[in-house]
């Protein structure tokens, strides 16, 4: 506590030489970051989703000495269900937030399963400047060794920075600073789980954001994409590919409607020979096939596993599939030509 503190009192100091604090908004949208267990020894066991997001706030009275803090609850849920029509609507309140004069900087608690398919989804589509920070905690807060309140108190400091502005939607956990582009789960239960394949952005060390790199790919205000053009999102499924595997998901997936299928591939993006013909065929059908790979992390190379040119299909650079999806349902809002969509994934 008294190092907490020691922090704090170093945040006031630099603000109070700036004139005045930001402006600061928390959205909270539920997660463990919101959970409850039945004793302060769980935790990995426990009830998610079930702390209003004034409580999350009043929980860490130090935020005030960081920022001016206002709060207010869009979802209450466990960040496994959110879907298309949630991102929707957390994106178009981000947006108006933003648009504020009254608004610095946003931040979003959330359950740490999606956080990289939410950040990611944020930072194709908002058309600010302004920092959007997304936090989680993999422990409760009752539990005797919770992450969140630092996590949140890290998140405010990093949103509250001016240094943070036009750096994309970020990610604050475990006193790191990650792009949402970068940023993936790795570990079902320990603090230090998520990760970046090119490591983080910065970290927070004595309350002050230090950053080192700077995102690579469009981002926010550079990107072709705009929360408040978007309506409605394309249906796309991801198969996980294995040994012996059927058709028979893709097969459901293609009498469903949707409208591409994310081959989740060994290796590179493989493809077993005896599921070639079936990929081939969903092709001929008119729905987009892309190839991406299940190994947590790498580049599938065009040309490399199968014919793509000649089959015309797709292929994912580095992204893994649960973002390539995010991506993928962006772009064919603009188009169906594959090789319009193979720039956007080599471009994003």
């Amino acid at each position: 506590m008294l190092g907490l503190l020691l922090v704090s009192f170093l945040c006031v100091s630099a603000w109070a030489a700036d004139g005045k604090k930001a402006n600061i908004r928390i959205i909270g949208t539920g997660g463990t970051i919101a959970g409850l267990g039945s004793s302060s020894a769980n935790v990995s066991a426990y009830q998610s989703a079930v702390v209003a997001v004034d409580k999350l706030i009043a929980a860490v009275p130090e935020l005030q000495n960081v920022a001016n803090i206002t709060g207010e609850q869009i979802f209450q849920i466990g960040s496994e269900s959110y879907n298309n029509e949630r991102w929707l609507k957390l994106g178009k309140r981000v947006a108006e937030l933003l648009r504020s004069d009254d608004v610095d900087g946003v931040v979003i608690t959330h359950g740490t399963d999606t956080i990289e398919e939410t950040g990611y989804f944020l930072n194709l589509t908002l058309k600010s400047e302004k920092p959007v920070v997304i936090v989680g905690s993999m422990r409760p807060g009752s539990a005797m060794s919770a992450d969140g309140p630092l996590n949140i108190y890290n998140a405010v400091i990093v949103a509250a920075d001016k240094n943070s502005a036009g750096k994309g939607t970020l990610v604050v956990m475990n006193d790191e600073i990650h792009s949402a582009r970068d940023v993936t789960k790795t570990n079902t239960v320990k603090v230090e789980t998520f990760r970046s394949l090119y490591g983080p952005l910065g970290t927070i060390i004595e309350g002050k954001p230090r950053y080192y790199r700077l995102p690579a790919r469009p981002h926010t205000t550079q990107t072709e994409f705009d929360i408040d053009k978007l309506d409605k999102l394309p249906e796309i499924g991801i198969v996980y590919a294995h040994g012996n595997m059927s058709r028979v998901p893709y097969d459901a997936f293609v009498a469903s409607g949707v409208k591409a299928i994310i081959h989740m591939g060994t290796g590179s993006g493989s493809i077993a020979d005896y599921m070639a013909p079936v990929l081939k065929e969903i092709r001929s059908k008119g729905i987009i096939v892309v190839r991406a790979s299940r190994t947590g992390s790498g580049i599938v190379v065009r040309n490399g596993e199968a014919k793509d040119d000649e089959l015309d299909y797709i292929v994912t650079d580095d992204q893994n599939p649960a973002k390539a999806r995010i991506l993928l349902s962006l772009a064919l809002l603009k188009t169906s030509d594959t090789k319009e969509l193979q720039r956007i994934f080599w471009n994003h």
